[in-house]
């Protein structure tokens, strides 16, 4: 197998401490889709690629795209990645180790001048969180011919269309569709990513095969009541778009706690006018609903929207909701969970099979390939949160994994 320099783990963390000062925020790491802190990554990113042997481009929704060519050129790829954008005030790992990873396991390639029969692509897609405008996996459902042109009129919290972002970027929306993929071009989607959660720490394993992704519904709500004084309107007169938008928030946790595996998230909130003397007239809010069943999470959104409404009119508010993102479970193609299970017992350890309660771009990818991940395990399962932390030991073995993955690639045309 090609070799990784011994101190692959302190390079992988040095690289992630150099991407996560390209931040849009001081202080804190926050990295969004199409903003200057993006374009400052996108291109240490592209440096590293080329660095590693790869021919870069960056396509039409701002994906940074390595390609290592194989024995014979323009076959098909095998695609590696994962995301560069984060979650607002986010630690340094998510997503960005796994580009890194995989950057480093074409440069061990790319040392000893070996080509496989195939060729590796690695990308660092431009946006999968969804923070900025709603909806999330656009670079990894742009490549997978899944990107919905409505989308560009989706706006973020200052009313910025995303074709107008894309435009200021520098980027053309209307050229999107011509970064789609064909089924017949992609071999399989490999993706190296730390857990998010505490399961592989529990278990005193750093790695770990994952089975499927489990599936999620985003949806917006507005509430619009009347907005008044504070000190004057009395509390029976009163139509308080925040206080309905409370008890709608109670009844998404109610409705999610009880049913085993099913979660349910209101996680940002806006209140208009938003002043302390002034009663709020209007309150918007976002709802995050998963699970690994694709009918338990559909109903469990009908009937929260349900209660929401029944709390509205009983509120006397009026209500309106629209879903901006919805992605299906999706499973990994056993024959490739078989081959990530060769290259753990290679490294000496068990394997370990879990699902994964976050999202990723294989849930897009999975529309043009068979997909497979691997985790490694992350301190305290903590993520999305500057306290995100692995260590350099199991960086260094993710990356062993998945370059014993590549080197040994067997395709398959079906599971």
């Amino acid at each position: 197998m090609p070799s990784l320099p011994a101190d692959i783990g302190e390079q992988l963390l040095a690289r992630a401490r150099q991407l996560a000062a390209c931040s849009d925020e001081d202080g804190k790491l926050t990295r969004l889709f199409l903003s200057p802190a993006q374009r400052a990554a996108s291109a240490k990113v592209a440096a590293w690629m080329g660095a590693a042997g790869m021919a870069v481009r960056i396509d039409a929704i701002g994906n940074v795209i390595g390609r290592y060519e194989g024995e014979h050129p323009d076959g098909p790829a095998l695609i590696v990645g994962s995301h560069l954008d984060t979650v607002r005030d986010a630690g340094m790992f998510d997503g960005l180790y796994g580009v890194l990873a995989a950057i480093e396991c074409v440069g061990a390639l790319a040392r000893e001048g070996r080509r496989l029969p195939f060729a590796i692509e690695v990308v660092g897609f431009a946006e999968e969180e969804g923070v900025r405008f709603g909806t999330g996996m656009l670079g990894s459902r742009a490549i997978a011919g899944t990107f919905d042109p409505a989308w560009l009129a989706y706006r973020d919290r200052d009313g910025l269309a995303m074709g107008a972002a894309l435009s200021a970027y520098g980027l053309d929306p209307h050229g999107i569709g011509e970064a789609a993929k064909r089924r017949a071009d992609v071999l399989a989607y490999l993706e190296l990513h730390i857990e998010q959660g505490p399961v592989l720490e529990r278990q005193a394993l750093p790695v770990g095969i994952v089975t499927s992704i489990n599936g999620s519904i985003r949806a917006e709500v507005t509430i619009t009541g009347l907005a008044g004084h504070a000190g004057t309107v009395p509390m029976d007169a009163r139509k308080d778009a925040l206080a309905a938008a409370a008890e709608c928030v109670l009844a998404v946790e109610a409705r999610c706690r009880a049913e085993p595996g099913l979660v349910g998230t209101v996680g940002s909130l806006a209140v208009s006018p938003g002043a302390i003397n002034v009663i709020p007239g209007e309150t918007r809010f976002t709802l995050d609903v998963r699970a690994s069943d694709d009918a338990l999470r559909r109903q469990a959104l009908d009937d929260i929207l349900a209660a929401i409404r029944a709390i509205a009119a009983r509120r006397g508010v009026r209500v309106a909701d629209r879903v901006v993102h919805e992605l299906a479970t999706a499973p990994c193609a056993p024959w490739l969970m078989r081959q990530i299970e060769g290259a753990v017992v290679a490294e000496g350890l068990p394997p370990f099979r879990l699902p994964s309660g976050a999202g990723h771009d294989g849930m897009a990818m999975i529309a043009i390939a068979d997909i497979g991940m691997i985790f490694i395990r992350c301190a305290g399962g903590i993520s999305h949160n500057p306290a995100e932390s692995i260590s350099a030991a199991d960086a260094a073995l993710g990356a062993r994994v998945l370059l014993r993955v590549i080197a040994d690639f067997a395709p398959a045309s079906a599971p």
